[in-house]
């Protein structure tokens, strides 16, 4: 179940109480569910009895209660719990992870991506909204040199007003064009006036850091945030962009390494086997594999806000998310069988949900303009 579907499933439960007389209160026209802040409190929550106790003129906790028996039993949803004031948390069955490992392998490249289409180039002719400019035109032509050009590249903590602006126009424009087209937004800001920039420095910067990395430090920081340029690109994993695409080598690698063995990626549970080692039954999957399956779940809704709220950089932090996620899960629950042992039905559905995340890393990286490589 996705936070769409467990959005929607939710609404239904208003409805239906609203319908029944057991709630008199206007039906939102959506519910926003959303990862809690805190672990250890399901998988979503929702502060819906919230905003309905006022209308209703009833406590939040006995809203919440009214939602929580309409809710419980409902398929792909574990347990609803009411915590604090009244704010419902949501734990998602193990047949919800399976479920969403089907949906990401079944849409391959186009799992967040509505458009799927070929690249775009990273300099672009068109207007693009990035942060609040509103139409940028990149010229390459060598007329175009002038005020607008930008002089040279410097290292440490410098502000994105006076680095490279050219560079980081273009990139997050570029970006932009591709999560726009990706999350089915298509709408332009305007009213400002044309910026015309020079991606001389873009050249200069990528010239000495190498494509991906140059990408990813111009991508990171949010809008207004200044631009730390590294002195060069570091191959390990403190570096962010490194950590992900290793991530996504890493789920290649495993696919390569089970095909040696024997054995396909197939959906199922990927908790540990019984004790005796028969395969016949798994204890639960581990809090890891919920974690991630959580941000694989959120993957095109965190394209959509990116693209309504034209900031790249929430694609950005929710990849690293996702390839930390992964890497403690992956040491939770090894996909591939140790020694001796033979490939049992959990190392397929752990291979499986390797694969996924292997997906969506690639898909995210696609639309910022960076590499996914298959070794590294």
């Amino acid at each position: 179940m996705t936070p769409a579907e467990l959005s929607r499933t939710v609404l239904r439960s208003v409805r239906g109480a609203v319908e029944e007389r057991e709630l008199s209160v206007p039906v939102p026209a959506r519910i926003v569910v959303q990862p809690p802040p805190r672990p250890g409190c399901g998988d979503y929550a929702s502060n819906v009895a919230l905003q309905l106790a006022k209308p209703a003129g009833r406590p939040a906790r006995e809203v919440a209660e009214i939602l929580r028996k309409r809710l419980a039993g409902t398929p792909g949803i574990d347990r609803v719990e009411i915590a604090g004031p009244g704010f419902l948390n949501f734990t998602l069955g193990d047949g919800a992870l399976v479920a969403l490992v089907r949906d990401v392998l079944a849409q391959g490249a186009a799992y967040g991506d509505r458009s799927a289409g070929p690249v775009a180039d990273l300099v672009s002719a068109d207007p693009a909204p990035v942060g609040r400019v509103s139409t940028i035109r990149v010229s390459t032509g060598p007329a175009s040199v002038g005020p607008a050009s930008v002089g040279r590249v410097s290292t440490g903590r410098v502000s994105a007003g006076r680095f490279g602006p050219g560079a980081r126009a273009a990139v997050v424009g570029e970006a932009l064009e591709r999560i726009g087209a990706a999350a089915g937004w298509t709408g332009r800001a305007d009213g400002h006036p044309a910026l015309v920039l020079v991606p001389d420095d873009l050249a200069t910067l990528t010239a000495r850091l190498g494509t991906d990395e140059a990408r990813w430090i111009l991508l990171r920081p949010a809008a207004h945030d200044p631009v730390r340029v590294p002195e060069r690109p570091v191959q390990r994993e403190s570096n962010p962009r490194f950590r992900v695409q290793y991530a996504h080598a890493r789920t290649r690698a495993l696919v390569r390494n089970a095909a040696d063995l024997g054995f396909l990626s197939e959906p199922g549970g990927v908790g540990a086997p019984a004790a005796d080692g028969s395969g016949a039954e798994f204890r639960p999957a581990p809090a890891s594999a919920h974690a991630l399956r959580t941000l694989l779940a959120g993957h095109p809704s965190v394209v959509e806000a990116a693209a309504r709220l034209r900031a790249p950089d929430r694609l950005v932090r929710h990849l690293e998310a996702t390839a930390d996620a992964f890497f403690r899960w992956h040491d939770d629950c090894p996909p591939l069988p140790v020694g001796e042992q033979k490939p049992l039905a959990v190392h397929r559905a752990r291979l499986a949900l390797a694969e996924a995340t292997g997906t969506v890393l690639a898909n995210g990286l696609r639309l910022l303009g960076i590499s996914a490589p298959e070794h590294l």
